[in-house]
């Protein structure tokens, strides 16, 4: 059984930063590739990042280029999602997920390339 765990969400002004972590229990995250997705009230999930399985290969959505950074820590079973320069669109509840299989391309946006998901952090950014 696979559980993850977001941590780190909060309440910034735009322009400022947070750091998501993503904890990850059983003895396979380091095999998979793994993700962040967003949901603002009202819309769709998104994706926002991915990270291959070693860490070598990320992905990222436009909106987000340049501001965050996805990590891993394959020792720890932790991923991570550094955020800066947050904007008030970003405000959103934000996910962690894990690919749903081994051989997964780190650029797969899909939820449903991902098996396994927690239960959110939120992220609020005033204006």
């Amino acid at each position: 059984q696979v559980q993850l765990v977001e941590s780190g969400g909060g309440l910034v002004q735009a322009g400022g930063s947070l750091r998501l972590t993503c904890a990850a229990s059983g003895r396979t995250f380091s095999d998979y590739a793994m993700g962040w997705f967003r949901q603002a009230p009202g819309k769709e999930r998104e994706f926002v990042a991915s990270i291959s399985w070693s860490g070598g290969g990320t992905y990222y959505t436009d909106s987000v280029k340049g501001r965050f950074t996805i990590s891993r820590d394959n020792a720890k079973n932790t991923g991570y999602l550094q955020m800066n320069d947050l904007k008030p669109e970003d405000t959103a509840v934000y996910y962690c997920a894990r690919a749903r299989a081994t051989a997964q391309a780190t650029g797969a946006t899909r939820t449903s390339a991902y098996a396994y998901w927690g239960q959110g952090t939120q992220v609020t950014v005033s204006s």
